[in-house]
């Protein structure tokens, strides 16, 4: 059973840094995707970030290219999300979700963690 723990979400001022963490379990990730998406009240969810664990490559939607970093930990089976330079339109529920590297849709997804940017 894949399960994937989100944390490190809160609320933060403009211009202000938060790192989020996704913790996966259940299997080895080792051939997986993991990507990073939020959604915002009354938006549809969108793709922010993914990291795909065999060899680091990354992809970035570009509202976050420059401002944030997606990077993972093999020992702790954790996938990190560095946010910087953090602006209002950035406040939403954060997901993380996996999928197999040659998959087109992400199987499964955490529970989301709120990250709220104030002005």
């Amino acid at each position: 059973q894949v399960q994937l723990v989100e944390s490190g979400g809160g609320l933060v001022q403009v211009g202000g840094s938060l790192r989020l963490s996704c913790a996966a379990s259940g299997r080895t990730f080792s051939t997986y995707v993991i990507g990073w998406f939020r959604q915002a009240p009354g938006k549809e969810r969108e793709f922010v970030a993914r990291i795909r664990w065999s060899d680091d490559s990354t992809y970035y939607a570009d509202s976050v290219k420059g401002r944030f970093t997606i990077s993972r930990d093999n020992a702790k089976n954790t996938v990190y999300l560095q946010m910087n330079s953090l602006k209002p339109e950035d406040t939403a529920v954060y997901y993380c979700a996996a999928k197999p590297g040659m998959g087109v849709s992400y199987n499964f997804w955490g529970q989301g963690t709120q990250v709220t940017v104030s002005s």
